[in-house]
């Protein structure tokens, strides 16, 4: 006799392909969860990894920053060191011009002038003192100007201080005259070096 299947073959076939179809589905999310979370372990570690490279950045320039802070310190000192040594260089240079300089106000001195007191603030010289005339003052300017030392004879004041006898009769003044440049003066100190 034939065999009949009477039993919902249709209903297990269904029930089947269901069950398939939920575990190809699970293990697709499976495979997809795993993917997602391969990708996103992936970019975590890229992630990580560059804020670690950007610390160890952060920290170089900040050691560069301290380093840099260092060097200018350093050009500042060298810089004021440089000012230190070019001020005692001009010291240096100038202690024998010092000398030429009241070398040079005797030489100008014409007879019947004395000074009083001389005072000097950089560059210029402030000359106080009595002479016998206005026209021995005039004498004095005359030789400061044509000195080789100075420049710009200026008189500030001139008084005359006649005795109430009259029978000496003098005029106290006050002069200002610079000195000359540096350059001037070092071709005036080698020429004297070689005359010597």
């Amino acid at each position: 006799m034939p065999k009949i299947n009477l039993l919902p073959w249709r209903d297990e076939l269904r029930k089947r392909r269901e069950k398939e179809f939920i575990i190809t589905a699970v293990i697709a999310a499976l495979l997809m969860g795993g993917v997602v979370l391969g990708v996103h372990l992936h970019y975590e570690s890229r992630i990580a990894y560059q804020q670690q490279r950007n610390k160890f950045i952060e920290l170089e320039i900040a050691a560069l920053d301290k380093k840099i802070a260092e060097i200018a310190e350093l050009k500042k000192e060298r810089d004021n060191l440089i000012a230190r040594t070019k001020v005692i260089q001009d010291l240096q240079s100038g202690r024998p011009e010092i000398v030429h300089v009241f070398d040079e106000l005797v030489k100008t001195l014409p007879e019947g002038v004395y000074y009083t007191k001389v005072a000097q603030k950089g560059r210029a010289l402030n000359l106080q003192g009595i002479a016998q005339s206005n026209a021995r003052v005039a004498s004095l300017m005359r030789s400061l100007d044509a000195s080789k030392w100075f420049t710009n004879p200026a008189l500030v004041e001139i008084k005359d201080d006649t005795a109430k006898d009259e029978s000496v009769r003098t005029s106290s003044f006050i002069l200002d005259v610079k000195q000359a440049p540096r350059e001037k003066k070092q071709e005036l100190q080698q020429q004297a070096a070689v005359d010597r």
